[in-house]
């Protein structure tokens, strides 16, 4: 029980408002530092570890009090709508929230339901929608054991560990029907009926996300581990979970009486909500499936993310006629009709494509670069034969990332004092190009200082984690020395952190091992190299480059230069996004749609050294970073592979290397801030989250509520 002159703390506990607010995480951080750090700054599950004595001696310190009054101030006041950019600017424009879809949310380590750039770009997208106050209600899964945790055994194979969240301790709260039961909302599968439970984690005021749950007293055992586990490979459950995610997701917010303006839908794991959109006006309305489907598709946004085909969830006609048999008769067409909603000429087995689907019965579609806009015009040519590739109506959005997640406290205190700006200013203008302008001014030895102390605290983290394995008795000292203990904070530090994937070709940087055991061990100008990523406990292919990527890091030959951190997730993410020198991106051209990793890192002063895919061809000025080969994919893959592992090398030894060791007498490399400099000045307006939201409001969600306007205008004129 919190004393009654701090007992808001468990509110904002329960908020995740705190989680991206410098002053809400400063907050916790001194009520009890150490069990905030020993419960990795998860504030609600330090309140319950917390000693009463200890609460009571908060609540009677006059700076802790003069602190909390200060945040819960800031709090109330950024909880008022009225002074926000979706206030300001569009005050009255939507009749309801945007309902957004994925199937997967990062919003903070402490609930960890996400596995990558997906749930991290849904989740930053949800920030950035509660500081500009546009009114928004998200919808995904609580998986109780979430993505897996990534342990390395002594061969260096990947070894996936679920441990159950205790929802105690996590930003939750269930949701309750006017009755007190649990379940809000039940989807029929094959002959059974599934009943659906609902969490929600609250952002703001301007933001609920609400997370559905199968774990219920009222389904079999069975069914009470479907929304279990995320990204399963099992494709029976996978289109039962997308079921309840699309179908039942709908029908949630239906009984907490919201209705949204506009639906958007992350990525085709959530296309079934289109579907029973379709099925509500049909029984409402009583239309036709097709006079449906052009009413619902005018309130659709679609985002694909997957410029391969068979990157795509895509189900077998059995699978969806044994879930969905009882499903297309509500829709008023039988089932050679439903199954070619999720068909196209050439498809593969005739499976029901999601992205298909998903692109069929949407008004507004976009790619995630404008790159891959132009991939996915061409990739889904074939649902529109009858028009030019240029006119598919696939237009583009380029992502960005949430810049006060993302940007270290450290490098935003800079530009608050040489700016002139409070951070909330900051904030606000983080998309206006002409702010960033003044990065230039700043002096090169501040600018540098505040890098070498963020790489230092990425070095002091990944020492940390090592020392722990060692203590733990769970590895070999060469273990040791591949997980990165002997990094330097000194040492040229490139990063290659994603997810592991043959696509990415995370060992490309191998494929001359003598060639860059030489780069890294130059005794005057040294570089060291930081791989992360996991890779899905189904792709073997990937987890055995995985496996060749940590054999290698323990060779002698590469003088402890060359590290594997384990278990990736969002806390090492700020850690190393802040604290590299650069950041390492070589995909396979035209498979990267967007990659938002080297946004984040750049945003930091990291300098991106990319193939020219996804974003980077945007981004890329030619005085920001570096980019490998040409534009071109090669028809040969091993022609690409050694193209491209060439610029490498030899960007690496003419170029990267010699430029970062460049010193005055004081150690700064003045020509190397300058790149730093036009980076940080170029990137962080134009890739930020805050610029993709305002495109998404004014290019699609506005245009598409205004449309559902002038229907019902009509439709109230007899027309």
């Amino acid at each position: 029980m919190l004393p009654e002159r701090i007992r808001r703390l468990e509110e904002l506990a329960n908020n995740l408002w705190w989680s991206w607010h410098p002053q809400g995480r400063e907050l916790f951080r001194v009520l009890d530092y150490p069990v905030w750090r020993m419960h990795g700054h998860n504030p609600v599950k330090q309140l319950r570890q917390m000693s009463a004595d200890r609460l009571q001696a908060a609540a009677t310190d006059p700076h802790f009090l003069s602190l909390y009054d200060s945040v819960m101030s800031e709090f109330d006041s950024q909880l008022c709508a009225g002074t926000t950019w979706f206030a300001r600017r569009h005050p009255g424009s939507l009749s309801g929230p945007v309902a957004y879809f994925s199937a997967e949310f990062a919003i903070h380590n402490s609930l960890p339901i996400y596995a990558g750039g997906l749930g991290v770009l849904a989740g930053d997208t949800c920030k950035e929608a509660c500081d500009m106050g546009l009114p928004f209600v998200a919808v995904g899964f609580m998986y109780p054991q979430g993505y897996f945790h990534q342990h390395i055994s002594a061969d260096g194979h990947q070894e996936e560990i679920y441990r159950q969240l205790d929802f105690d301790e996590a930003p939750i709260n269930p949701v309750l029907s006017a009755k007190g039961k649990r379940p809000l909302a039940q989807v029929q599968l094959d002959n059974k009926t599934l009943h659906i439970g609902v969490w929600h984690v609250l952002l703001g005021c301007a933001v609920t996300l609400y997370l559905l749950d199968t774990n219920i007293e009222e389904n079999a055992p069975q069914d009470r581990q479907l929304s279990a586990r995320l990204y399963t490979a099992d494709r029976e459950q996978r289109i039962q979970q997308e079921i309840v995610l699309g179908i039942g997701g709908v029908r949630v917010l239906r009984a907490l009486g919201i209705k949204p303006a506009v639906w958007h839908a992350n990525e085709g794991h959530t296309a079934f909500m289109m579907l029973e959109r379709i099925r509500e006006k049909v029984e409402e309305s009583k239309v036709s499936f097709s006079q449906a489907l052009e009413r619902v598709k005018a309130t659709n946004v679609f985002t694909t993310h997957t410029p391969v085909p068979a990157g795509h969830d895509i189900f077998s006609p059995e699978l969806v006629e044994k879930y969905l048999h009882n499903y297309w008769g509500q829709l008023g067409i039988d089932r050679q009709s439903f199954l070619k909603l999720g068909q196209y000429s050439g498809s593969v087995d005739e499976g029901f494509n999601m992205a298909a689907l998903a692109l069929r019965t949407s008004g507004w579609c976009n790619g995630v670069s404008r790159l891959h806009g132009m991939v996915a015009r061409q990739m889904w040519h074939v649902l529109w034969p009858e028009m030019q590739e240029k006119e598919v109506p696939i237009s583009s959005v380029t992502n960005g990332v949430h810049g006060p997640t993302w940007i270290a406290l450290e490098m935003m205190s800079l530009y608050e004092r040489h700016f002139q700006r409070s951070w909330r200013e900051l904030v606000e203008a983080q998309d206006d190009p002409s702010l960033w302008q003044g990065v230039m001014e700043i002096p090169d030895e501040e600018l540098w200082a505040v890098h070498q102390f963020l790489k230092r605290k990425l070095m002091g983290s990944i020492r940390e984690r090592a020392q722990r394995r060692w203590a733990d008795g769970d590895a070999t000292a060469e273990q040791i020395v591949a997980t990165g203990a002997l990094l330097h904070p000194e040492i040229l530090t490139v990063a290659f952190v994603r997810r592991f994937a043959e696509y990415k070709r995370p060992t490309l940087l191998f494929r001359d091992v003598d060639r860059l055991i030489r780069i890294v061990s130059d005794p005057f100008r040294p570089v060291q190299v930081v791989f992360a990523g996991k890779s899905h406990p189904a792709d073997l292919k990937s987890k055995s480059l995985l496996q060749e990527a940590i054999g290698l890091a323990k060779q002698r030959s590469f003088h402890g230069r060359v590290a594997f951190i384990e278990d990736y997730d969002m806390h090492m993410a700020h850690y190393l996004t802040q604290g590299v020198d650069v950041w390492l991106n070589t995909p396979r051209r035209l498979q990267e749609a967007s990659g938002t990793s080297g946004m984040k890192a750049a945003m930091n002063g990291a300098l991106l050294f990319s193939v020219p895919d996804g974003w980077w061809p945007e981004g890329y000025n030619g005085a920001n970073g570096w980019v490998i080969g040409s534009g071109a994919a090669a028809a040969d893959p091993r022609q690409e592979d050694a193209a491209d592992a060439e610029a490498i090398y030899s960007l690496l030894e003419k170029e990267i290397v010699p430029l970062y060791y460049d010193r005055d007498r004081k150690g700064v490399p003045h020509r190397w801030i300058r790149m730093v400099k036009e980076s940080l000045r170029s990137v962080t307006p134009a890739f930020c989250a805050r610029r993709m939201l305002k495109e998404y409001t004014e290019k699609m969600y506005l245009p598409a509520a205004r449309s559902l306007a002038d229907r019902s205008s009509s439709a109230g004129k007899g027309i």
